[in-house]
């Protein structure tokens, strides 16, 4: 059974710059040091600027595919072009964000963003968030000695759905997707297809420590779950004709 309560630590890291040592950063700026059955959530934008994906509009030539993008959607070609590049699909667009696939999940512009980083440059989502979850947590363990679960996160809107809330897009320690299925709810009904985003819900309450201007706490430490971690790794994903939205648009 989950605990009644837990509680979100923001960490102050300061500004982050390509080749930092994040690990380093987390622990140094952990409120109250790094306990065993902590789940560490760090924003993508922080990481990915660490892993050195800062790009400069600058050094960026739009194919013409970009060109035709950029002025059915009325953007920037240049970030039509990193935006092509770091998706698997283009599903359509609105005014200045083009709707993508992207390892399996829908996300505008494939995650690229030019908030929170410097002028004239974007910054695309870590190349492999799984990849750079296991790793952080592996060397938290290397240098701490404590077992945690690290999940890297990011804003998203939702469909018709005003403003935007946590996802989590890398994980590792913790089964992010927990199956309800088989159990019964409040009247003895057996629930058929429930699963729980649970590493959403924690990455959403870590955005409300994190904000999305210039908070500078790109880094929460979430205390009290830790009947969570474990060894779970990655995310489920379904395929786009499973899912309601997509499934509904391609009918």
């Amino acid at each position: 059974m989950m605990n009644s309560s837990f509680s979100a630590y923001g960490c102050r890291t300061g500004l982050i710059t390509p080749g930092d040592d994040i690990v380093d950063r987390i622990i140094q700026s952990a409120p109250e040091g790094i306990r065993d059955g902590d789940i560490i959530t760090i924003a993508e934008s922080a990481l990915a600027t660490a892993e050195g994906r800062v790009i400069r509009l600058a050094d960026v030539t739009p194919s013409p595919e970009a060109l035709r993008y950029g002025e059915r959607y009325q953007m920037d070609p240049r970030v039509a072009e990193v935006v092509i590049s770091e998706s698997d699909e283009i599903v359509g667009g609105i005014p200045g964000y083009l709707l993508c696939i992207r390892n399996g999940t829908l996300l505008p512009n494939a995650g690229v963003d030019g908030s929170n980083a410097p002028d004239g440059t974007i910054i695309p989502l870590p190349a492999n968030a799984d990849v750079s979850a296991r790793r952080i947590r592996q060397e938290i363990r290397d240098r701490t000695g404590r077992e945690v679960a690290v999940l890297i996160i990011d804003s998203r809107t939702h469909a018709m759905r005003l403003g935007v809330s946590g996802v989590t897009i890398g994980c590792s320690g913790m089964e992010a997707v927990t199956d309800c299925r088989g159990k019964n709810d409040l009247f003895g009904r057996t629930l058929e297809v429930t699963r729980r985003a649970v590493g959403d819900c924690i990455a959403s309450a870590a955005e409300l420590l994190m904000g999305e201007a210039d908070e500078c706490i790109p880094v929460v430490i979430i205390r009290g779950l830790e009947e969570l971690v474990g060894e779970g790794e990655g995310i489920e994903t379904i395929a786009p004709d499973e899912c309601l939205f997509m499934g509904a648009m391609r009918k």
